[in-house]
């Protein structure tokens, strides 16, 4: 794997390189992502071969113990964070590095590893470990949802209830088939629902099957939310599927299902693409801001975890979070 090639970056502003003391680092590996039980020590291994010196390094498996250890390390003056886990354990570490003079550093070892793909940081544990020695760093977005950070993604409708059945226990089961693998599960139960949205140009109404706002290029474990999306362009940038059933006055009904269903899987080929956003069913909206309300009301995914429900207010923390970023492309 050291050797894989890494995914298209997103980002507008090539890394610059950072300074090259910020001191020790804190690592933390989430024990119960998808990879890193097995991680652990090859990390540790990988970092010390590259003299990345470590202030502490933890294996833990609750939230609430990595958020005291994040506490304690900030408050310590430690610059360095590198976090090993999916999307979600990044999710939870952001709430504590938004706004500070820290850098992070992404070890992916969860199911979907979105931030790291629109960082291009290469899959591989060992590559991921070089990025980091390389010392270039980037400012990106953060995204909030009621003041709640997210990295990749929001998501109403489908995406959140794939998100219900991402256990940790079925994703470590069934690894990189998990969201593939849920998601036909959810086709089958999914409803249309309606939103109104409000963004800077002004308001729409529609019924959807899906929307999904996102501060990243990616979400769902590679798919696509515009293809130009970016981590660093101070917006947000979202699209909606709306559902064909309600248009054609079937929703609620066996036909009405199978226009939904075959509008989706439509759109599924082309999310790994982008090209989605050419289907008639798809509207993108770019925005600063956008504030969602729902009927019946709806679950937010953020990062791949449920965060709470609408009516909701997305807008952005632009350059707030300083990341290790592969070095930029010779010209």
């Amino acid at each position: 794997m050291a050797g894989e090639a890494s995914p298209d970056v997103a980002l507008t502003a090539p890394p610059k390189r950072g300074t090259l003391d910020e001191g020790p680092a804190l690592l933390l590996v989430n024990n119960k992502c998808r990879m890193g039980r097995e991680a652990f020590p090859a990390a540790l291994a990988a970092l010390e071969a590259r003299g990345i010196p470590l202030a502490a390094c933890h294996r833990l498996s609750h939230q609430k113990r990595m958020d005291q250890v994040l506490r304690a390390a900030l408050e310590a003056g430690v610059r360095r964070i590198l976090i090993g886990g999916g999307d979600g354990t990044l999710n939870n570490a952001v709430q504590h590095l938004l706004g500070r003079d820290v850098t992070l550093g992404v070890l992916p070892l969860g199911t979907g590893n979105d931030f790291a793909r629109s960082l291009g940081i290469p899959p591989s544990l060992e590559a991921a470990c070089d990025v980091i020695a390389a010392g270039y760093t980037a400012r990106v977005d953060v995204g909030l949802a009621n003041g709640r950070p997210f990295l990749n993604a929001a998501s109403l409708g489908l995406a959140s209830a794939i998100a219900r059945r991402l256990t940790p226990r079925f994703k470590r089961r069934a690894g990189k088939l998990a969201y593939p693998v849920a998601a036909v599960a959810e086709l089958w139960e999914h409803q249309p629902f309606h939103v109104r949205m409000t963004t800077h140009r002004g308001e729409m109404e529609l019924d959807v099957l899906q929307l999904v706002v996102g501060n990243g290029r990616y979400h769902g474990a590679g798919n696509v939310v515009t293809p130009d999306s970016s981590l660093d362009d101070h917006l947000l940038d979202a699209y909606t599927i709306a559902a064909p059933s309600s248009e054609s006055g079937r929703e609620g009904t066996g036909l009405g299902h199978m226009q939904d269903l075959s509008t989706l899987a439509r759109i599924a080929l082309s999310l790994r693409r982008g090209e989605h956003v050419t289907h008639p069913a798809v509207t993108s909206v770019h925005s600063t801001h956008l504030y969602v309300d729902a009927r019946p009301p709806q679950d937010i995914n953020a990062d791949g975890e449920i965060i709470g429900h609408t009516p909701v207010r997305f807008e952005l923390a632009p350059a707030a979070l300083r990341v290790y970023a592969p070095a930029p492309a010779p010209h």
